[in-house]
C-alpha cells in the first residue's frame, strides 16, 4: 500500500462519528487522557472509547503510554493506566493527488544553486530535471524491456507521483496535475518545471525511445510521455 493509499486509510478511521469526536477530544486537550475521562467526554461505555482509542493508535494518530495518573508508587499503587496523546503523524490526504512539498523543494534548491549567469526558469528547469533524475534513478527496475514494458514502467512511476497516468500503444497522457495550485498563479513557471522533472524522471528510470514533452492537448497536465520512432 502506498503513502497516499495509508492517508486515506487514516482518514477513513475518522469518517466514523464517535471515533472522531475521540480524537477532536484527545487532540483539543493537548495532554495525555485516560479511557475513563475520555469515555465520559463523548458519553459512550468505557469499552468502546478504548475500542476506538486504541483503532487510533494503531493507525499512528494518536499514541498511547502507561502511567500511575494516582501519582502513588510502590505496593498498592494499582496498576498504570493507559493513556493516549496526539501522535506525531498527522493525516495529509489531496485527491487527486498533489505534490506542492516537491515543487518547493525543486525552487528552494534553484535559489540556492542558480549560476552568476542562469536566469530564474533556467535554474528552476536544471533543478527540476535533477530532481526528476534522482527520483527516476530511485524507482527504475533492473534490466532492459520492451518498448511496451518500457511505457509500463512509466506508467507505474507516474501513478506513484499522483499523474493519474493512461497508457496508450505509443504515449501516455496524464489525467491529474500534481502542481495543479501552482499553475494557476505562474503556468509557465510551473509548467516548465513540470516538463523538466518529467524529462529528468524518463532519463533516470533508463527507458529509451521515450520522450516526456509538452502535450499539444492536454487532459489535464501540460505534459505527456511519448514513444520516439524506433
Amino acid at each position: 500500500m502506498g503513502k497516499q493509499a495509508e492517508e486515506i486509510g487514516r482518514v477513513a478511521l475518522l469518517d466514523e462519528p464517535t471515533r472522531r469526536r475521540l480524537y477532536e477530544y484527545v487532540v483539543g486537550r493537548g495532554r495525555p487522557v485516560g479511557r475513563d475521562e475520555a469515555a465520559a467526554a463523548a458519553g459512550i461505555s468505557r469499552g468502546l472509547a478504548a475500542f476506538h482509542l486504541d483503532r487510533l493508535a494503531e493507525a499512528g494518530l494518536l499514541e498511547a503510554e502507561y502511567r500511575r495518573i494516582s501519582g502513588r508508587t510502590g505496593r498498592g499503587a494499582g496498576r498504570p493506566a493507559k493513556l493516549y496523546r496526539v501522535g506525531a503523524r498527522r493525516v495529509e490526504v489531496s485527491v487527486p493527488e498533489n505534490r506542492y512539498a516537491l515543487a518547493g523543494r525543486v525552487l528552494a534548491r534553484s535559489v540556492r544553486d542558480r549560476g552568476q549567469d542562469e536566469s530564474g526558469e533556467e535554474s528552476v528547469r536544471r533543478s527540476a530535471q535533477q530532481r526528476g533524475l534522482e527520483m527516476g534513478r530511485r524507482m527504475a527496475g533492473r534490466g532492459r524491456s520492451s518498448r511496451a514494458g518500457a511505457f509500463r514502467r512509466a506508467g507505474r512511476a507516474l501513478d506513484q507521483l499522483g499523474y493519474q497516468p493512461e497508457l496508450h500503444r505509443d504515449l501516455v497522457q496524464l489525467h491529474n496535475c500534481p502542481f495543479h495550485a501552482l499553475v494557476q498563479e505562474s503556468r509557465d513557471l510551473v509548467c516548465s518545471l513540470n516538463h523538466a522533472l518529467l524529462s529528468g524522471l524518463v532519463e533516470g528510470l533508463g527507458i529509451q525511445g521515450v520522450v516526456a514533452e509538452v502535450d499539444p492537448e492536454p487532459v489535464a497536465c501540460c505534459v505527456r510521455l511519448r514513444a520516439t520512432p524506433a
